[in-house]
């Protein structure tokens, strides 16, 4: 079992993940946004055009590969179902004790007939810093040529130089975004953690990753 286990820890390229950034093993960074959709069929022609080429322009400002992802899921109703059940102990009512049981019925039943899918974006946005590291020595070496810093400190301050890159790049995607009319929120640690944990274990109840206001 432990040979299992390791042999499919060598096919995650992830080697941590810290504030809110992905590590790579190649020591690439990667931040995930989760992005509201569009429903481009509701709108008139002429706002399908803006739409599209608003896009168009978006794409074209970014000197960066940007990668766009669709996770499509049956929708998981259990929860819903609990806090239904938990009403219908509750409730002393019995004409309404009735209507309760007969829609978590309804339900139950709708569900299993119905195949409902619930649709997430992410826009995943990369900063490969590797390239330049190698070539030149190490980034902190030449920053800080005749630092006493430990080897601790040295890779957390070139993690924070790398990751404000990131984030600059991240701040152009949301901009970018939101003039078309799509919200983003960036996922934090402990949601790209069951993010990539509901990839490799779809099988799994998931756990729910909402936007929040911004």
């Amino acid at each position: 079992m432990a040979l299992n286990a390791r042999a499919s820890q060598d096919f995650v390229p992830i080697k941590e993940i810290q504030d809110g950034v992905v590590v790579l093993k190649d020591g690439g960074l990667r931040a995930i946004l989760m992005a509201s959709s569009v429903n481009i069929s509701l709108k008139s022609q002429d706002e399908q055009t803006a739409i599209l080429l608003q896009f168009q322009d978006f794409l074209n400002t970014l000197d960066f590969s940007l990668q766009i992802t669709l996770q499509s899921r049956k929708y998981d109703v259990t929860s819903y179902i609990s806090i239904l059940e938990e009403k219908l102990r509750d409730q002393t009512e019995p004409l309404l004790k009735i209507q309760t049981q007969e829609y978590i019925q309804f339900i139950k039943n709708f569900t299993e007939n119905v195949n409902m899918m619930t649709n997430h974006f992410f826009g995943v946005v990369p900063y490969d810093p590797t390239t330049f590291s190698k070539s030149s020595g190490g980034l902190m070496s030449k920053i800080f040529p005749s630092s006493n810093l430990s080897e601790e400190e040295k890779s957390r301050e070139e993690f924070e130089l790398n990751k404000s890159q990131l984030e600059q790049r991240v701040d152009l995607v949301e901009q970018g975004l939101s003039r078309m009319g799509i919200r983003t929120a960036q996922l934090k640690t402990d949601e790209e953690v069951e993010l990539f944990y509901r990839v490799f274990n779809p099988g799994d109840a998931e756990a729910k990753i909402q936007i929040g206001d911004k």
